[in-house]
């Protein structure tokens, strides 16, 4: 049963992206300048990306890292 639900899945998938492929071509007519505006905002994605990445690793670390003992008053 799980592999019949699973393949009309797929099945229904497929079917619904034939349309775009039958399209064929482009048809948005993007020039050179939208291209190049889309790459800048993915660099603009990527360069925010990498400091968030950092000190996503710099939390992991911190919360694994063994804390030191505080120390211990001596008692006279």
């Amino acid at each position: 049963m799980k592999k019949l639900v699973t393949a009309l899945g797929s099945l229904a998938l497929l079917a619904s992206t034939a349309p775009t492929f039958a399209a064929g071509g482009r048809s948005d007519h993007s020039g050179i300048v939208v291209w190049i505006f889309l790459g800048f905002c993915g660099l603009i994605v990527a360069a925010q990306l990498i400091p968030a990445l950092l000190v996503m690793l710099g939390l992991v670390k911190g919360a694994t890292e063994k804390q030191p003992e505080p120390a211990r008053e001596k008692s006279h």
